[in-house]
């Protein structure tokens, strides 16, 4: 049965309300595990610079064209695009296939980090009697090659997802938001302080903030691989390319100050990025563990700080609390790329004149969405059959000898396709077609729609689309079909 409110659009209930969930749908996995460990292994302070360079060069301009897209058309990406030409309509395709594809892999991943959330609540009352006896690397390996265990917290990750999305736009995604994004940043700055407590935590601070250039010149990293990690990083955390701003931009009403929404959104990404270096760097440090320790970083590496480097209750309610705000940061993602998948079919509801029902939308999505997720869950990350799971890799089932990393586990080869082509892609041609084919002026059209407000640095906006993010966006596209292994 469907309400009146869901007949028409939907709208944010406040401005509050908008950015935190913008906030939250870029503050996800990207920051809190990929943002530390690239650091790691990129320079530090060095890579930072660079990350930020990239931010305001790129990222605010991507920003701003996807949110006046949204808003402008009133409409999730596919329709979005069509409605400026239907020569750009495969765009939004992508840019609604793309965030599917990635919460084939991100809900499991929400899953995992379920798991040791629940798993450290329970340490807190045993004594630490969980892990007591087994260490990390071997839990993680244990835990991954379950697949019981995987699907029970995939399937309660993708429920909680379901119950918050089905409630709407103001209802549930925005109300979940406005508490979940604030109380996600005060655990972040008590952990931050907490940690910089133990011995030799402050060599991870001047890790972060004391760039050394030298890494440039580093024979097996260089500025260019820098480049390509900081600029892959950026483009991930900030839920550019997936139709995510353009379908929360369709929410957005008239009076809503897109000139200032394109630098709050990146600046407090950012912000949330880096606090969340002077919780791992400062961790690493003190414990004596690699920074550039590579995604087992949140899994392995800081679980051995919780349990064997602080120990006991303490540990394990840091652990709790650090896993309890990861897990924050994932849902607030996972729903904003859940809610383009659902816009998308809504919208494509009332093209046909038929009234849009949110609720089994929502449902079957989650239901597909489920049964894709399943290879995911159940390699074993590319443990495979032989190492215990209960399905093998893309690359052992065809059989290559060579295995390339795109093929090495069903989350490489999700990731290869959404985060390595169709993320990049689709915001290469949406730059050209701001730069070159529509023009900057359906931007400054919209912006100043808002009363009182314009489009500032015209001419470096048209300079950013026309030419500075085609060239990096190029750069990344290239870089990401190298990282996989597919050139």
């Amino acid at each position: 049965m469907t309400s009146e409110k869901d007949t028409v659009r939907s709208q944010w209930g406040s401005k509050f309300g908008f950015l935190m969930a913008a906030i939250g749908s870029a503050v996800g996995l990207g920051n809190l595990w990929g943002f530390p460990y690239k650091m790691g292994k990129s320079g530090g302070g060095a890579f930072l610079i660079v990350y930020l360079a990239l931010v305001l060069l790129v990222g605010v301009v991507i920003m701003l064209g996807e949110l006046a897209l949204g808003r402008r058309t009133g409409k999730g990406a596919v329709e979005a695009y069509q409605a400026v030409s239907k020569k750009f309509a495969w765009v939004g395709y992508m840019g609604v296939a793309a965030p599917f594809l990635i919460l084939t892999f991100y809900n499991v991943l929400g899953g995992m980090v379920l798991k040791y959330m629940f798993a450290f609540i329970e340490s807190m009352f045993s004594g630490g009697a969980n892990f007591a006896n087994i260490k990390s690397g071997a839990y993680f390996g244990a835990f991954i090659c379950n697949g019981p265990d995987m699907l029970l917290y995939l399937g309660i990750f993708m429920l909680l997802n379901v119950v918050i999305v089905m409630s709407g736009v103001e209802g549930g995604i925005e109300r979940f938001n406005k508490y979940a994004i604030p109380a996600l940043a005060v655990i972040l700055v008590g952990l931050a302080a907490y940690v910089y407590t133990f011995p030799g935590a402050e060599k991870g601070l001047d890790f972060m903030f004391r760039p050394d250039f030298a890494v440039f010149s580093d024979p097996e990293i260089g500025f260019f691989k820098v480049l390509k990690t900081a600029a892959g990083q950026m483009f991930f955390s900030l839920s550019l390319g997936m139709g995510v701003m353009i379908t929360y931009g369709s929410y957005l009403s008239k009076d809503q100050d897109l000139s200032r929404e394109m630098y709050i959104v990146p600046l407090a990404d950012t912000i949330i990025a880096v606090l969340t270096g002077m919780v791992v760097m400062p961790a690493c440090f003190a414990f004596g563990l690699a920074p550039a320790g590579g995604p087992s970083l949140l899994f392995v590496s800081l679980h051995e700080v919780f349990v064997t480097g602080m120990g006991g209750f303490s540990g394990s309610f840091v652990g709790f609390l650090f896993y309890f705000l990861t897990f924050l940061a994932a849902i607030s993602s996972s729903m904003s790329l859940f809610e383009v998948c659902v816009a998308y079919v809504l919208d494509r509801q009332v093209r046909k004149g038929k009234a849009p029902r949110r609720i089994l939308t929502t449902v079957v999505i989650a239901a597909v969405l489920f049964v894709v997720s399943l290879p995911v869950a159940l390699d074993g990350l590319g443990s495979n059959v032989a190492g215990g799971a209960a399905m093998n890799s893309p690359g052992v089932m065809l059989g290559l000898k060579k295995i390339p990393m795109a093929f090495d586990c069903w989350l490489d080869f999700f990731d290869m396709l959404s985060e390595g082509v169709m993320m990049p892609l689709g915001s290469l041609v949406m730059s050209i077609m701001f730069g070159w084919v529509v023009g900057t002026k359906f931007i400054a059209d919209e912006v100043a729609l808002t009363p009182g407000k314009e489009l500032r640095c015209r001419g470096l906006v048209d300079l950013c689309f026309k030419v500075i993010v085609p060239v990096i966006l190029v750069v990344v596209l290239w870089a990401q079909l190298q990282e996989f292994g597919l050139i």
